[in-house]
This record gives structure tokens, sequence and C-alpha cells, in this order.
């Protein structure tokens, strides 16, 4: 490990900078190259916005076409299309034909598995789930609670 001498910044939760130099060297190593992060931000992005996540949620129930998918999101039938466009553009999904009528699914079990992951974390964290764990042995009171229910008094 090697100490690092340029100022830091003290809000970045290291009291003292030591750069593990091999440890850096095995993840620098690990990680995919620029390429490859632009690519995954691009798919991040296009599940960023909702109503793009709502129509790739409803498809986890198998394949839909523009209109059951627009009547099931509550969108328009044009801007499900475009949508669409822009999900089978980054292989987020696929389309089977059968006439004039195209029918939409999730590419692979690996975009199935990036959407029931992600939902699997939000059911299993909550919308109360404070963003730190607390410390061993405290306890946040609830701010909804009544103040006589932890025997104190309200003022």
């Amino acid at each position: 490990m090697t100490a690092d001498a340029a100022p830091h910044d003290t809000d970045a939760g290291c009291g003292v900078r030591i750069v593990d130099a091999d440890r850096v060297r095995t993840v620098r190593a690990a990680l995919p190259d620029d390429t490859r992060v632009a690519d995954t931000a691009a798919v991040f992005a296009l599940l960023g916005d909702p109503g793009r996540l709502k129509l790739l949620v409803a498809l986890l129930e198998g394949e839909m076409c523009v209109c059951d998918l627009a009547a099931a999101c509550g969108q328009g039938e044009s801007a499900v299309s475009h949508q669409l466009r822009l999900l089978r553009a980054h292989r987020v999904v696929t389309a089977r034909r059968a006439g004039r009528m195209a029918y939409y699914r999730l590419a692979d079990a690996h975009v199935r598995l990036l959407l029931d992951v992600t939902l699997a974390h939000l059911d299993h964290t909550g919308p109360d789930t404070p963003d730190t764990p607390e410390t061993p042995g405290t306890h946040r009171p609830d701010p909804a609670a009544p103040a006589a229910a932890s025997g104190g008094t309200a003022r």
C-alpha cells in the first residue's frame, strides 16, 4: 500500500488516504473496456425511462402486440411503437411476425433476470428502508409513531 499525499475530500469516507496498489491493479484488470461500459450505460439509460420500463415489465408476462402493450400500460400506440424501436435497436426486446402482426418479447433470459432482480431488490428494500445500515444496538424512532408510545412527551 502507498500513502497518497494529495489533498483529499473529507466526505469520501477515508480518514487516511492509502491506495492498495495490488487491489487497484486487480480491479482495473477486471473492468470492461470503455465501449462495453458505454453500451451498458445505454441499456441502463433505456431502463431509466418509466414508460419503457413499464413496457418491459409488461413483457415479463409474455409476448404482446403493440395494441395490447399500449392498453396494458396506458400509453398511446404510436409512443409504444417508438419505444419498442429503441428497445429493439439495443437488443432488449425482439419481435416475431405473424402475418401483419408483430409480437414483442424480452430479448433473452438476461433481460428477464435484470428486471426480476431489480424488482426483487425493490421488494426487499422497500420504500422505508434507510439509505445506510443502522449501527448494531441503535434504534431509529419511527417519526410517525406517537410520542407517548416511546415513553416521551409531545412538545
